[in-house]
């Protein structure tokens, strides 16, 4: 096994520990964090990689979703 494929396992095996601080959120805080990493992801490939477009992303990512889930949450 390379460094790479060691990297490749933590990573997911710290993503899988984490998923279970997501239990107790609502609707708003999930969507706006799941819109701040689609977002985040989507500016950097629109972006090349760039750090602006990321961050960009991010932001416009995580207030949309804060806003999908705000009418989740008021249904």
């Amino acid at each position: 096994m390379n460094s790479k494929q060691i990297s490749k396992i933590l990573v997911i095996a710290a993503c899988t520990a984490s998923l279970g601080a997501c239990a107790g959120l609502s609707n708003r805080e999930n969507d706006a964090m799941i819109g701040t990493a689609v977002g985040g992801v989507a500016g950097a490939v629109v972006t090349g990689g760039s750090t602006v477009g990321t961050v960009g992303g991010a932001v416009v990512g995580g207030v949309v979703g804060n806003e999908v889930g705000k009418k989740k949450d008021n249904r």
